[in-house]
């Protein structure tokens, strides 16, 4: 990821959707995710799970960085963004000014890897909206779209109050929930007719 880097959307492209595991997902890395895809394109794609926090909360990231921390960043959790990279942090932000090292993936966020923007969010004057992770998911090229066909994932739009506004143990089922599916209804069992 390169700074000011901008995204390339392409047709069938899931970029900006969330992806969901059905339930007989068998990857532990991967059951009972929800995915916000950050790339799409010929090359693979790239994403952060949005809805397993880990036991690091933000207070405790700034303080290994030694940034300064506040009392409030005790209560922001730190997520577990996938098995790729997982000792490097990823910032799913609101689009607010422009940091060392962000890929821009819509009008409506950017993904931040520099340590600038944690000092700004230290500092009280980061984005409005943020989510971060350690690690993200990837896939190389047709991969995602060969796991897709199989039936492993479903995808449907982002919903940015889903990522930012509700409880992370709620986010997967509240993503399905904007296509009319209740996950819990679901078989866990595969298969094809």
């Amino acid at each position: 990821m390169t700074a000011e880097a901008s995204s390339l959307y392409l047709p069938g492209s899931l970029q900006g959707h969330f992806l969901f595991s059905m339930p007989h997902m068998d990857d532990p890395r991967f059951a009972q995710s929800l995915i916000y895809i950050c790339e799409h394109n010929e090359s693979g794609a790239m994403g952060i799970v949005i809805n397993r926090p880990t036991e690091m909360h933000l207070n405790e990231l700034l303080q290994l960085l030694e940034l300064p921390d506040r009392e409030d960043h005790a209560a922001i959790e730190v997520y577990a963004g996938g098995p790729v990279q997982n000792d490097r942090g990823f910032i799913l932000h609101s689009p607010l000014a422009k940091w060392d090292s962000s890929y821009v993936i819509n009008d409506q966020l950017t993904l931040t890897t520099s340590t600038d923007i944690l000092r700004a969010i230290s500092e009280n004057h980061g984005p409005e909206d943020f989510l971060v992770a350690l690690g993200y998911a990837g896939w190389g090229a047709g991969q995602l779209e060969q796991e897709l066909s199989d039936n492993v994932w479903l995808s449907c739009p982002a919903n940015l109050d889903i990522m930012f506004r509700t409880p992370a143990e709620e986010r997967l089922q509240a993503a399905a929930a904007t296509m009319g599916i209740d996950l819990n209804l679901l078989t866990s069992q595969s298969g094809h007719a």
